[in-house]
C-alpha cells in the first residue's frame, strides 16, 4: 500500500447535530492522520468552484443551499490506501445502503444529508485538498 492524502469533509448535518467529535475520533481509530483540519462556512461561490462538474445538473441548487446552510469541518487525511480507507470508513452514499457501522449509516439521514464527503480517486483527490488548503497548512 502507499501513503496517500485524501479530502474529507463532515457535512452540515453532522456538524449542527454535534457528531463532529465522533466522526474525527473514527477517523483517528481507523490509523488515518488528520494532517489539515478546518472549520469553514462554504459560500455559493466555493461551492459552484469545489462542484464544479455538478453545477448543470438537476441535484445542484439543492447540493447548494445544503453545503451553505451551516458550518463544515474540512480536512486533509494521510495514510496508507486513504482514498479507500475513507471511503470505506464513510460507507455508501446512500445511508440507507451504508454498511452497518459506516459513518454514514451512523450519522446520515438521506443520500443528500449524508454527514460526510470523500475524495473518490487520486486526482479527485489532489483537487479537493489543494481547493482548501494550501501546502503551508498540512503538516
Amino acid at each position: 500500500m502507499a501513503i496517500e492524502r485524501t479530502f474529507a469533509i463532515i457535512k452540515p448535518d453532522a456538524v449542527a447535530s454535534r457528531f463532529s467529535g465522533q466522526i474525527i475520533q473514527a477517523i483517528e481509530d481507523s490509523g488515518l492522520q488528520i494532517i489539515g483540519l478546518k472549520r469553514a462556512r462554504l459560500t455559493p461561490g466555493i461551492c459552484k468552484g469545489f462542484y464544479h462538474e455538478h453545477v448543470s445538473k438537476g441535484f445542484y441548487a439543492e447540493l447548494e443551499a445544503f453545503m451553505t446552510e451551516g458550518p463544515v469541518i474540512l480536512m486533509c487525511l494521510s495514510g496508507d490506501d486513504a482514498i479507500k480507507k475513507w471511503r470505506d470508513l464513510m460507507g455508501a452514499t446512500n445511508p440507507a445502503n451504508a454498511q452497518n457501522g459506516s459513518l454514514r449509516k451512523k450519522f446520515g439521514t438521506s443520500i443528500g444529508r449524508n454527514a460526510t464527503h470523500g475524495s473518490d480517486s487520486p486526482t479527485s483527490a489532489a483537487f479537493e485538498v489543494s481547493y482548501f488548503f494550501d501546502s503551508s497548512e498540512l503538516n
